[in-house]
């Protein structure tokens, strides 16, 4: 994988899981224990291409499954703007991600419509907190973000 930087202003728990994640080449890290107790979620490293500086960024997100591929969600914690790695992604939706020991590359997509309800609903049901961010976020509708495999 492209040698990438994990943002400075991403939260600790984040770099540190990211930090597990590339020690142990995916062997550790893969499933993320929530710190609620509640029970571990799927996690994978994203890595975009910055938009406006040209850099390789690293983001641990957690996913679910799509078909052949994956998708993550552009929550940013139910904030009124969309992560910056979602920005990235739509300027450069050319991709890689690591889901556990596996590297690939992938092209992303927003999922709309009725792939968009089905894929939330999931994401919905392997992190529950998706569903208070979706009120938090008021007027702006989460992204839905389908990682599709290149091969």
């Amino acid at each position: 994988m492209t040698e990438a930087k994990l943002p400075s202003n991403l939260p600790q728990w984040m770099k540190d899981h990211a930090d597990l994640y590339l020690r142990s080449g995916g062997k550790e890290g893969h499933m993320y224990k929530v710190p609620t107790g509640a029970k571990p979620v799927s996690s994978l490293l994203l890595i975009t291409t910055g938009r406006k500086s040209g850099e390789k960024w690293m983001f641990p997100l957690f996913y679910g499954k799509a078909g052949n591929g994956y998708f993550v969600i552009a929550s940013k914690g139910g904030a009124p703007e969309h992560p910056g790695w979602y920005r990235n992604m739509q300027a450069h939706p050319e991709v890689e991600i690591q889901v556990g020991t596996k590297k690939m590359k992938a092209r992303a997509r927003t999922a709309t419509g009725d792939e968009r309800k089905r894929l939330w609903d999931q994401a919905v049901s392997f992190y529950p907190p998706y569903a208070d961010y979706e009120k938090k976020a008021g007027a702006r509708e989460i992204p839905v973000v389908v990682l599709d495999p290149v091969h």
